[in-house]
């Protein structure tokens, strides 16, 4: 189930980082469910025997409200309800994935952190926390406030493309994850992103005299690439877009 270097794929720690760098405390498991090509159920676990099949049905149900939320996330922008979504490459095009993450006991918390801070660079993810422990801290100016998980409630997170859609009318959301001396903790993240081919730009109906294109055309592909090799760094990725 180790994922190969070229993807994402299967289990694995820390994604794209520069040889030596400190590592997260966390481990991961990540699964490609849209498009289909990407999609490879031999990296899938095939134990306990309905893991598959709950995947599976739980993709389905996320990407459906992931698309809810894009169209309200259109709809609030003053832009037709479909922008985001098309934008995105539309059905046939857009991509979805799930990352497990796996927060093991940590002897010495104050050296390290489950997930150093980062913003997301694709779309929307829509995070399922542990409620038993919380871990999850957003940056609000030069303070880090932790989120105290609700019980069955998604958490919500705005990425990279919708700041650059929207041309930072929405801001992609800069958030970390501390650990525990005492408690393990897992966190399954679902992110629904633009497909590698879409050309993500600031909408022509947002961009005026007043207020300029903020971002210059990239695709999802290059952003990626872009990022991949910096590993976690803030915002700095999209800043220096």
């Amino acid at each position: 189930f180790a994922n190969l270097p070229m993807t994402y794929e299967g289990y694995g720690s820390r994604i794209g980082v520069e040889v030596g760098a400190k590592l997260d405390w966390c481990d991961y498991f990540f699964l490609h469910y849209l498009p289909q090509v990407l999609k490879d159920e031999n990296k899938w676990p095939c134990l306990p025997v309905s893991c598959r099949k709950v995947i599976s049905e739980y993709g389905e149900k996320m990407v459906k409200l992931s698309r809810r939320l894009i169209k309200i996330l259109s709809i609030g922008l003053g832009l037709n309800e479909d922008y985001v979504h098309k934008s995105f490459g539309g059905d046939g095009e857009s991509s979805a994935c799930l990352r497990v993450n796996f927060y093991p006991k940590c002897p010495q918390p104050d050296l390290t952190l489950g997930l150093s801070p980062h913003s997301d660079p694709g779309g929307i993810t829509i995070l399922l926390p542990d409620t038993d422990i919380s871990g999850l801290q957003i940056r609000r100016g030069n303070n880090w406030l932790t989120v105290n998980p609700i019980p069955n409630a998604f958490i919500v997170n705005i990425g990279d493309q919708i700041q650059v859609l929207s041309n930072a009318i929405y801001k992609s959301v800069e958030h970390r994850v501390i650990v525990n001396s005492n408690k393990e903790r897992l966190s399954l993240a679902f992110f629904y992103n633009p497909g590698g081919r879409a050309l993500i730009k600031p909408a022509d109906e947002l961009v005026t005299k007043d207020c300029p294109a903020l971002y210059s055309p990239m695709t999802f592909s290059e952003y990626r690439s872009f990022i991949r090799t910096k590993g976690p760094s803030g915002k700095s990725q999209i800043e220096s877009h």
